[in-house]
């Protein structure tokens, strides 16, 4: 089962001890959550009114900051400023610390949106492959990371409710169970899903098997009910980190998070033979970033 380890951090921009580094760089890259119980996102006086679904457009899933445009919100202008300006310090915060805590990482950190989900985690009606209920690791249909990696910071700032996940096996587990179910891809596909803009560049061998894991394990109620897990409760004010596309996870409940998306080359890693992309290249004996 993957590590959950426990970092006693209490600023965003406190100074990070070698230990502290080392633990954060083990505890990541080899399949681990880590968790900062004491790591709040403060809110500025009058934030606290966007903890309500009301600001939720209700046709997004949640409301998210991509470069300087807040999409899947509502309100007046004013309003939306400010709660862009809201989830923009979550993300100087969440960026700052990863460069901290990974020195390596700092000089090749790639910020993608940043999301305020004022919504309640499960409830909602939603296809089986967007049902974050289920558990999957990350893998994004339109959007082809060749192998680099997805590094996620939450933060519960939710006053009185926790956000409690389950927590599945390992990546490399999962991988063996799912892999000989998924298909190949077809000559041609890739290229051709690029030229029509269905996906944002080109989708390797790599993109295909991981967003066939993804599905399958989704799909899989069996897999869903029986495979090795952990409930995880993050409580008012915690902050945690994982790979998510290694990390088998899943919303169980919670109410009102910060989430910042960070994409990692592999080649910036500490420990890079432990990169997701080595279990499927090692069962398939070659390499899957080339797009045929």
């Amino acid at each position: 089962m993957p590590d959950i380890v426990s970092l006693d951090l209490t600023s965003w921009d406190a100074a990070i001890t070698p230990e502290a580094q080392l633990t954060a760089v083990r505890t990541l890259e080899r399949g681990g959550v880590l968790v900062s119980p004491h790591l709040a996102f403060a809110l500025l006086k009058g934030e606290g009114r966007y903890l309500s679904p009301r600001w939720s457009n209700g046709k997004a899933k949640n409301i998210s900051l991509d470069g300087n445009e807040l999409r899947g919100a509502r309100g007046g202008p004013a309003d939306l400023a400010e709660l862009s300006d809201m989830v923009a310090r979550f993300a100087q915060c969440a960026s700052g610390m990863v460069r901290r805590l990974m020195p390596r990482y700092a000089p090749y950190v790639r910020t993608a949106r940043t999301s305020f989900r004022p919504q309640p985690a499960v409830g909602r009606a939603l296809s089986w492959r967007k049902d974050d209920s289920r558990l999957h690791i990350d893998a994004f249909p339109s959007r082809p990371n060749q192998g680099e990696r997805i590094l996620r910071v939450f933060c519960n700032v939710n006053p009185s409710e926790d956000r409690v996940w389950r927590v599945g096996e390992d990546f490399d587990a999962m991988a063996r169970s799912f892999l000989p179910r998924i298909k190949p891809q077809l000559p041609g596909t890739a290229r051709a899903l690029a030229w029509l803009r269905v996906t944002k560049g080109v989708r390797s061998d790599y993109d295909h098997l991981m967003l066939g894991l993804h599905d399958h394990a989704k799909a899989d109620l069996q897999y869903q009910r029986h495979c090795r897990q952990q409930i995880v409760r993050f409580k008012p004010g915690t902050t945690w980190m994982c790979f998510s596309d290694q990390v088998m996870h899943a919303a169980v409940s919670g109410q009102h998070m910060l989430e910042q998306t960070i994409h990692i080359p592999v080649t910036a890693l500490y420990e890079p033979e432990h990169a997701p992309r080595a279990t499927p290249e090692r069962l398939c004996g070659r390499s899957l970033v080339t797009v045929k």
